[in-house]
């Protein structure tokens, strides 16, 4: 990754305290960002010290967390270039889970954590890129699940019903706004040690899964930095004629059908 990779770039991360999130700030800013960091109340502000990088604090579920940050980012750095939205997360607590065991407010706040904070953060981009008539970059975090599912170990149909249509919104936006240079893409990582996945790696069960799913490098579940090249990358200029796409970091995941091979 090259250190320049962003040089100047004025970059928010929404969800940027913990996890894909935090790993996403600290190479943006190594590869030379200035950022704005939209983390949940109660997080930590002074997680990262850097003069390159700013801290808002806000629900990402209120429509107005992120068009207040880039206000912020506008007014502390001048412009904005690239907006990275990681913030969501497991709707279980909300009881999310199979279809036929899904409340209304299950679906309602999943939703809402997953999908309607990303609606707010990519329209307070566009508005902001439109306005500065300088194109941009907007980056979203989607999941494996919304295209490979794996019934018995991740039954989660809300979170994945959001995830699937976090990819519908990312290309039908990518074709709308191309002409104005704005671009929209999308990763979907695997099973990744998180804090949200703490449930799951704390399963030896699912552990044993994951080793034959995602079977690179071992078999293990993902770092949050095994992401970190291709968010710079897609939030680069390096990037630049790249739109609408949807790219797997899964180790594996996508093309693993997860059992044992037989020997040849």
């Amino acid at each position: 990754m090259s250190s320049a990779a962003l040089g100047g770039k004025v970059i928010a991360v929404v969800g940027g305290s913990s996890g894909f999130g935090l790993s996403a700030v600290r190479a943006c800013l190594e590869a030379g960002a200035w950022v704005v960091a939209v983390n949940p109340p109660g997080s930590d502000p002074a997680a990262e010290s850097c003069v390159r990088l700013r801290t808002w604090i806000g629900d990402a579920r209120d429509s107005e967390t992120a068009r207040q940050a880039i206000r912020h980012a506008v007014s502390e750095f001048g412009r904005l270039d690239a907006l990275y939205h990681v913030a969501g997360g497991s709707g279980r607590s909300f009881g999310d889970g199979p279809l036929h065991e899904l409340s209304d407010s299950a679906w309602a706040e999943t939703l809402r954590l997953n999908l309607t904070s990303l609606f707010h953060s990519n329209r307070a981009a566009a508005e902001r890129f439109l306005a500065q008539g300088t194109g941009g970059s907007v980056l979203n975090m989607a999941s494996v699940l919304a295209r490979w599912p794996s019934a018995g170990i991740f039954d989660t149909h809300a979170y994945a019903a959001a995830k699937a249509a976090i990819l519908g919104l990312t290309t039908s936006a990518a074709a709308y706004y191309a002409p104005q240079g704005i671009r929209f893409n999308a990763v979907l990582p695997g099973l990744t040690d998180t804090p949200m996945s703490a449930r799951a790696m704390g399963n030896p069960r699912i552990l044993e899964f994951v080793r034959n799913k995602q079977p690179l490098d071992g078999g293990r579940a993902g770092q949050p930095s095994d992401l970190d090249a291709a968010v710079v990358f897609l939030l680069s200029d390096d990037s630049r004629f790249v739109t609408g796409q949807a790219l797997a970091v899964d180790g594996g995941w996508s093309v693993s059908d997860g059992g044992a091979r037989n020997a040849p």
